[in-house]
């Protein structure tokens, strides 16, 4: 069909034919109605619907909110009516001036109307019913979401008296449906219900919440079940050191009553420095619990107490709290709420005691060497205390699951479990050596760091190559910085503390000390890439 508006005088507007356009989640009329209505439903967006033109340069409306502001409504006529008869039809259409033409579809009546918006041709007042021109307010913004259950209603938009019932995500405000429509100050930008931001927050609460109560709970378990043994500890640490201390010194105590007092005011002082540390923790524990219940308490309260828009309202608030909370962080180990046993540790004491402990003792240890662990690489003396270097694998030697197959290394007959124990190595001839201690489950096979001395955790080793000395273990190499390089290389073993020592045989000067916690049995290590070492009796 088509539409004929007439102006003032009675002159035709000329008819146009355009492509039917329907807003979106306008439902098609159910069978046995007889029309369509075009009104905006109770459930569309404040910004009405939008039109599927290309961008215009002044952004004029869409075509459907232009159709809906004018309050049009298409009615299609039943089909059980009568036909307008031709003659009628092809009178007007002469009498204005158009030539007849075939009948057109039923749908042209709405294009035409979408052609008269689209172009915006005038329409005089007179020409169309009064109604077009007041539309209701619900018709264009429609009804919107209501307030939650139980609430009051709450305050209006100063700039167009509308209830608050929308949220702009872009301005992060609460607006009314105006301000969210067309022509308002948040079109474009992304809308959403009061309500739904307002769940969407409360929800945000519940689990900080959760997340405070859970944090509360690991810092009190943290304080009533950690810091209580790392008190004992520190305690039985600092008394162990203090043994020691004492100990070491009785063998030299004409030479060093000042070194004596001076360590255990600073083992006395690492004691207190722990504990200390451990007050201090806990009273930042308890000051942080107590933070976590005071927010957790006022986010309970904006959310039993606040109502959407308030709530909404406090969203600042709530986020300020809510990143205080996440600032106080989980207890996590420190090693300063242990004790350093570092403190007792004094180049002058290692000195001394070493010189002590050395001459004392009757002699060193009898070691030899296990010959069913020598690498093919290597050549055992018949007293099975010289190791030789051979270039060449050797055809003769019976592989077994203790012998090395690949680096040329062999481990002592016998292992030391606790007690002092030294010997001593005569390495004057190699430029390429190794001597140490290590575990018995050392790995034997393959050519991976895990059977190379030096680069593995069951290994502790003194290295030479060439003019380069170092002391390597689990794949770290300490570099030493020596004067000269030592004929014999003194190895000194206390398993009670838990200390190697290295030193030069000859003048007693201290090498290289090293301490550590030594899992279990330790077997004295070689390797020769250079010419022979042996052990000296």
């Amino acid at each position: 069909k088509r539409l004929r508006l007439r102006e003032s005088d009675g002159s035709h507007l000329p008819s146009r034919q355009l492509r039917l356009f329907l807003p979106p989640r306008a439902p098609y009329p159910p069978a046995g109605r007889s029309g369509w209505k075009l009104r905006p439903t109770e459930d569309a967006e404040p910004e009405g619907i939008r039109s599927l033109q290309g961008p215009q340069p002044a952004a004029p409306p869409s075509l459907a909110t232009r159709r809906a502001s004018l309050g049009l409504e298409f009615q299609r006529k039943p089909s059980g009516r009568p036909r307008r008869p031709p003659n009628r039809r092809s009178s007007r259409l002469t009498s204005a001036g158009v030539e007849p033409r075939a009948p057109r579809p039923a749908f042209l009546l709405q294009q035409c109307v979408d052609e008269v918006l689209e172009n915006r041709i005038d329409v005089p007042k007179t020409a169309l019913p009064e109604n077009l021109y007041n539309p209701r307010k619900e018709d264009i913004t429609g009804p919107g979401p209501g307030p939650g259950p139980g609430s009051e209603p709450g305050p209006l938009c100063p700039e167009h008296g509308q209830a608050l019932r929308w949220f702009c995500c872009s301005e992060r405000r609460p607006v009314c449906a105006a301000c969210a429509g067309l022509g308002g100050r948040c079109r474009g930008h992304r809308i959403r219900r009061a309500e739904e931001r307002a769940e969407e927050l409360r929800n945000k609460i519940v689990d900080q919440c959760e997340r405070l109560q859970l944090q509360s709970a690991t810092i009190s378990k943290y304080v009533a079940d950690i810091l209580p043994g790392k008190n004992q500890r520190a305690v039985s640490t600092a008394s162990a050191a203090r043994e020691l201390v004492i100990q070491r010194l009785g063998l030299v105590r004409s030479l060093c009553e000042s070194e004596e007092q001076r360590l255990l005011e600073q083992v006395h002082g690492e004691e207190e420095r722990a504990h200390q540390s451990i007050l201090t923790q806990r009273v930042h524990w308890a000051e942080a619990l107590q933070k976590l219940d005071t927010i957790r308490t006022s986010l309970v309260d904006m959310l039993t107490h606040l109502d959407d828009l308030q709530l909404i309202q406090k969203e600042q608030e709530i986020f300020e709290r809510t990143e205080e909370a996440e600032g106080i962080l989980d207890p996590k180990e420190s090693e300063k709420l242990n004790f350093n046993e570092k403190c007792t540790r004094s180049p002058l004491l290692t000195q001394l005691w070493a010189t002590a402990v050395l001459g004392s003792l009757s002699g060193t240890e009898d070691v030899r060497i296990n010959e069913r662990t020598v690498s093919p690489f290597l050549q055992l003396s018949d007293d099975q205390r010289t190791l030789t270097f051979n270039a060449k694998k050797s055809k003769t030697c019976a592989d077994g699951p203790e012998r090395f197959d690949h680096w040329p290394n062999a481990l002592a007959t016998t292992s030391f479990q606790a007690g002092l124990h030294a010997w001593t190595v005569n390495v004057e001839n190699s430029c390429a050596y190794k001597v140490g201690v290590a575990l018995g489950q050392l790995p034997r096979k393959g050519s991976g760091s895990d059977s190379r001395l030096g680069y593995n955790a069951f290994s502790w080793v003194f290295s030479r190559y060439d003019q380069e000395f170092r002391f390597s273990h689990d794949g770290q190499h300490e570099p030493l910085a020596l004067l000269r390089c030592p004929a014999q290389l003194g190895v000194l073993l206390d398993l009670q503390a838990q200390e190697l020592l290295f030193y030069e045989a000859g003048s007693g000067t201290v090498l290289h000390t090293h301490h550590a916690s030594f899992p279990g049995p330790l077997f004295p290590v070689f390797a020769v890439a250079d010419q022979t070492i042996s052990i000296v009796r």
